[in-house]
This record gives C-alpha cells, structure tokens and sequence, in this order.
C-alpha cells in the first residue's frame, strides 16, 4: 500500500462486539440502568410520550411542541440499542408500548407528527425551516431502523415506511420543492434505504441535499408566505429583509460548493452526515470533495480541545476562523455527538486515522462531559472555563442531548471496529473482543487493555482458520514512540504505517498476539496563535484524555494558577475519585495579592508563590462542590 492509498470500510456491528473494559463498560451499565429509565421517566412526565395519543385539546397542559417527536425518537433508539446488547423483557415490553402509540398516531396518509396532527394542523408543511417536520420524520426514522434491528419486529419500521412514502409523494422532482432547516431526515432515509432496499429513499434524501443553496433560497420564498406570527421567534436567524441570509440553516451556497462551516453546529453536523451517507452509496465525489473540505475547516480551526464546536450561543453554533471563547464556549453537546457521527462515517469511506482521531477526542472528552457519572444529569452547554454557575441538569424543554449522549453511549461498540475486503480495523482501544468477516472468513480480535489510563494494548487474534489478511492498529495523532510487537518480534511502526494505521498484513492463526504500546506523558498543548483567547495558556493531556483544574482541588482564584513550563507534570490513579480517574499533578505559581492593599494598579510586579496543581478530566467536572473551572491554564 502507498501513503495515498485509501480504503472503504464497513462498520463491525455493536452485536458483534464486547465491551469489558474499565471506561466504558460502567458507563454502558450506567446508560442501561439509569440514563434510559430516567429519560423515559422525563418523557412520560413531560406529557412527550402521551402526546401521541392525540387527546390534547387547546388550553390543556402541557401543551405539545413540535420538536418533542424527536426527543421520544431518540429515546427509542437509545433503548433499542442496549436491548441489541443486553436483552431485557421489561425493556423490550416498555418499548412495544411506546411503539404502539406512535403507531396509533399514524394518519390514513401516513402523516405522522403530534404537533401537526392536533395542535396545527392546519400549518402542515409551511414552515419547514424552523418547525422540524422532517427532522422529527428523521429521528423516527433513525429509531425504527434501529429497534428492528435490535428486535427483528417490523411495526415501527412498516410505520415509518408508510410515513417515508407519504412524504415521496410530496416532495421530489415534479412535486414540491423545499428541505428541512434542521437536517436529519438526509441520513435517516439513507439508514431506511439500506435496511429496505427501496431505492426512492435514497434518492429523496439526495434530492433534500440538492434543494439547498438554490437561488433564491426556498427558505426566503417559504417566509415570505408566513404571516407575521408563523414568523414570529424565527425570522431574525435569516437576517433582514433586505439581507436574507440562510448560513444558519447552512442553505447559502449548494452542499457541493461548502467549503466553511457555518451556522447552526447541529444542523451542519447532520447534513454532513448526510452527505457522507449519499458519497457512500453513490460514489458522489463531489459530496465527498466538499466533506474533505468541511472537515478542514471545522477541524483545523473551529473545534474545541475537547471536541467541541460551536462557540456561539447566538446561533447555537459557528462564528469565524479560530473563534474558540473559553467561558462562553456554548459546545453543545449535541454538535459532539454529531461531530462523533460524521467523522465515524468519513473513517468508512477513506480508511484515514485523521477522522478516528477527531472521533476520540469528542467521545472521550466533549460528549460524556454531557452526561454525569451517575447517568442522570446532563449538560446542554459545555464551556472550558467556569465561574462555578454551570451545572447539570435533570432536564431540559428542549431536551435533544440527553437522549443525544444516551443513544451514542449504547452504541460505543459500533464505533471500535471496522472490515474491509482483506482487512480488519481497529480504531478504538476497548478491553473486549469484535468478531469480523475478512474476506469471507471469521475473525476474533481480543483486546486486554487499561485504555485510555495506559497505553498499553494486547490484541489476541483468532481467525477461525488461518487467514491471510491486514491488521490495522490506529496510531493515534497524539502518540509518540510507538511501539509494537508480533508473537514476540520487535515491528518497524513508521514502516508499517499508512493513513495512521500500522498495516501488519501476514497468515493469521489462532493464537497469534499482538502488542501495542502508546507512551502516555502528560502534554502541554498549546492553541494556534490566531486563538487569542488562549494566547499564553497551555492545555494538559494526556493520552486522549483533556484535563482541566477545578477550585475544589485547587482553592485559590484559577485566574492566578501559573504553570512553568519546566515544571514536571505526575500522574497517579485514584479509583475512589470520580469513579477511577488518573489525576495529574505539578509544581505550579500563584500571584500573590497579600501586598496589593488599597492599590487597583501599580508598577511593581506581582510576587508569586509556590503552588501544587491537581487535574482532573475534563469530562469528569462538576461532580463536587461548586467552583472555578480552567481548561487552559497560563503558562511562564
């Protein structure tokens, strides 16, 4: 293979796949056992669930919103995930329940919204910029797909393929023109497609992606109809009337023409996913040619250490170039868990570690900083720095991340592997096993590892006869000094590898072992200078954990923590603290203020005092006594 080689994938399914290691596997239990049930509680008692039975009349409470499909969605495809990997007859029961409202709320057409059915039905389709129809369609979508392949049961996937043909009917060539302000419904139909084989729905989902950046907009000549209350609380995210503009809804320029990444996070997100999806079934190089590009702009400079994008909380997204405010970092942790769905997609089509690595960084950093240790409270907002004035709650009115965060963290074990025709992938380092089809052949990959607090990874290879194949092993973009060994014998890394992945391709047998190891020092990571929030200040990491500094451990105004840049940096485990973490520690400074009595400014500098730092995850913060938060800590 040379460098420039690239390869398509396909994803190891999570029901073929084990999760047994110390990170994930708790959270997968806690996800099962507490996160689903909470939410299901949240969506009965907010009156979500019920809502599709239709009895609501004006002046009840509460009142349905017309995104609250979405919610239940996601909670069914969270739940159908973790039935796929840990069956239960309760849950399996719970889940033919709900189904079976969503069904009875089906219209004779196929229709199926609760808000558009029985609150304003007579607004149906007017506003599909900012009313989310087909948004919702798309996570219903997502989740029928999902429990029928957890389940094999057809209901909720025949439902949604009636809903799917009502909406073919409408729109499409020689139809309706129009798309969906919020994306989702692009990458919906793709996952419909491939679970029906019925070829309409592929191509509406690409006709939705060709509707965009058409001149003039459909969302002005859309806006244009509504009445000044149907507009109303949306027609400022469009601009004025004299400056109609459509980045927010990612509609300024045709999907094959984007090259900036703009407006709303979540939104971009999804259509990406969405375009991703369609360059794979269609071979489409410019969908791909543009996701290229997409991707270099929000990852090159509009994301987050943590993996989080989205600075603005105006527009609950994108700004310009290397923009990445601290404290008021909106990164929702919706744009994460997207942000996680599309470079898993991109990692399909080229075979390139860039995206795996992008992927491990919002997994282990900007999507679980979103939902707490004990799986019941949840971040919408995931700043980098904090006056200790953020916390997470048990719910929210609009309430997408925290069925967002649970249906990602049910199905992690999707995410570890991939298959290709003579080769098998592992991304992720998960303690577990994956069972792959190579070439036709069966083959078992067993990982012993304390990833991500060490580095190093055991891989046991089983073909259930010997198979000649390559093994790619993912070297991450934040290793140094890698190394490797084969049944014993010492491996050339830098030789070997291609795309980021070391390529050891050999006649496999059953017993063969692989090692791996990924040195984990503490690192200084420092921003692009064009980051001015940042300039002076250093970021600690380790392997691909982001650290952060909380007042809680280090009582003294974070501002004035000053961390020299030849201090050493230690790190012990602690399994008592925030359920086992590896914690860094170092000799730091701290400005003294003891002889700043009576004075605002002077010339004299500041005297400075030793102090010991302590760092934490940053996923792991907000779990004790309110405080300050830092991730970027300033440095001398």
């Amino acid at each position: 293979m040379t460098s420039s080689t690239k390869r398509k994938l396909t994803p190891v399914p999570l029901t073929q796949v084990t999760v047994e290691d110390v990170f994930w596997a708790p959270r997968i239990r806690v996800n099962r056992e507490r996160t689903i049930p909470h939410e299901y509680k949240q969506c009965k008692d907010t009156g979500r669930i019920d809502a599709f039975l239709l009895n609501w009349k004006p002046g009840m409470e509460p009142k349905p919103h017309y995104f609250w499909d979405s919610d239940v969605a996601k909670w069914i495809e969270a739940a159908s995930y973790s039935l796929a990997t840990h069956p239960e007859a309760e849950l399996d029961a719970l889940l033919d329940e709900v189904i079976e409202k969503i069904a009875g709320a089906q219209q004779e057409n196929g229709y199926l919204n609760n808000y558009f059915t029985q609150v304003e039905p007579e607004n149906r389709w007017i506003n599909l910029g900012m009313w989310h129809e087909l948004y919702c369609a798309g996570h219903l979508m997502e989740a029928a797909v999902a429990h029928f392949e957890a389940t094999g049961k057809r209901k909720f996937l025949d439902v949604m393929c009636r809903y799917a043909d009502y909406i073919d009917s409408v729109f499409g060539p020689g139809k309706r023109d129009g798309c969906p302000g919020h994306e989702e419904i692009e990458l919906a139909l793709v996952k419909l497609y491939r679970v029906t084989g019925e070829q309409r729905y592929l191509k509406l989902s690409q006709f939705f992606l060709d509707q965009r950046g058409q001149k003039p907009s459909f969302f002005k000549r859309e806006m244009e109809k509504l009445t000044p209350e149907q507009a109303s609380g949306h027609r400022h995210f469009f601009g004025e009337e004299d400056d109609f503009h459509t980045e927010y809804c990612q509609d300024h320029l045709p999907v094959r023409e984007q090259s900036e990444v703009v407006g709303h996070a979540v939104r971009a997100m999804y259509l990406y996913c969405g375009m991703a999806d369609v360059a794979n079934e269609t071979g489409d190089q410019g969908l791909l040619a543009a996701c290229e590009r997409l991707w270099d702009n929000v990852c090159r400079k509009r994301m987050y250490i943590t993996g989080g994008i989205g600075p603005s909380r105006s527009n609950e997204g994108f700004t310009q170039d290397y923009d990445l405010p601290n404290e008021s970092a909106y990164a929702e942790t919706c744009a994460a868990v997207a942000l996680v769905f599309w470079n898993h997609r991109l990692l399909q089509l080229q075979g390139d570690s860039r995206f795996a690595d992008v992927m491990e960084r919002a997994l282990y950093n900007g999507t679980i900083s979103g939902v707490s240790l004990d799986g019941k409270k949840f971040f919408y907002v995931n700043p980098l720095e904090s006056r200790g004035d953020h916390h997470r709650q048990d719910w929210f009115g609009c309430a997408c991340c925290p069925p967002n965060i649970a249906r990602l963290i049910a199905s992690i074990g999707g995410y570890i592997y991939s298959q290709a025709e003579g080769d098998a992938y592992v991304h992720l380092y998960v303690r577990g096993s994956g069972t792959l089809q190579v070439g036709g052949k069966q083959v078992v990959l067993r990982q012993e590892t304390d990833y991500p607090w060490d580095g190093t990874i055991r891989i046991s290879v089983e073909p259930k006869e010997p198979t000649v194949f390559g093994l790619n092993l993912r070297i991450p973009n934040w290793s140094r000094n890698a190394t490797l060994i084969v049944n014993g014998e010492k491996m050339e890394v830098d030789s070997l590898t291609n795309l980021g992945y070391a390529r050891i391709e050999r006649e496999w047998k059953s017993g063969d072992e692989v090692e791996l190891v990924l040195p984990m020092p503490v690192e200084r990571i420092e921003s692009h200078p064009a980051v001015r929030q940042n300039s002076g200040c250093v970021a600690l990491q380790r392997g691909p954990v982001v650290y952060c500094i909380e007042q809680v451990d280090n009582p003294v105004p974070l501002h004035r923590v000053i961390l020299p840049h030849d201090a050493e940096l230690k790190t012990q485990f602690d399994k008592e603290l925030l359920g086992g973490v590896a914690v860094v520690k170092g000799n730091a400074l701290i400005v003294d203020d003891a002889d700043w009595d009576g004075m605002l400014y002077r010339a004299e500098p500041s005297k400075l005092k030793p102090f010991e730092i302590t760092a934490i995850p940053y996923y792991a913060w907000d779990h004790r006594e309110p405080g300050e938060m830092r991730v970027w800590i300033r440095e001398m």
